[in-house]
């Protein structure tokens, strides 16, 4: 199997492992907002989204940029590549053991249905 940054991938799937933070990410995904913005919209304080926003950061999925006293928001330069390879190199993996295990159910139903016809004959 392909090795993969692990402190990145830990990271990243930290970061998706919250339901807030999937939300902020659709919703920037979208147009880019202020962290006001987004803790109004996800009904949280202003505290708690920063800490959303700042594991996010952290992991480069989203940027912040501040003028004034306003920290707006937006999706980070990272695209997902890698975690997106990691999880399709598992996709794969376990296709293929269904597969097999579909030959030998596959193989299963035919000796049984062969044994069946040996006792009626």
């Amino acid at each position: 199997m392909v090795q993969y940054p692990t402190a990145r991938l830990d990271a990243s799937f930290a970061a998706l492992s919250d339901a807030t933070r999937r939300g902020v990410l659709e919703q920037l995904g979208r147009a880019d907002a202020s962290i006001t913005d987004l803790a109004e919209k996800f009904h949280m304080t202003l505290t708690g989204m920063k800490k959303h926003v700042s594991v996010l950061e952290q992991a480069g999925l989203v940027t912040t940029e501040k003028v004034g006293r306003v920290r707006t928001c937006k999706l980070g330069p990272r695209r997902l590549a890698e975690e997106t390879a990691w999880i399709e190199a598992y996709r794969q993996l376990w296709a293929s053991r269904f597969d097999e295990l579909d030959k030998v159910v596959e193989e299963l139903k035919q000796k049984e249905k062969a044994d069946g016809r040996k006792r009626r004959g």
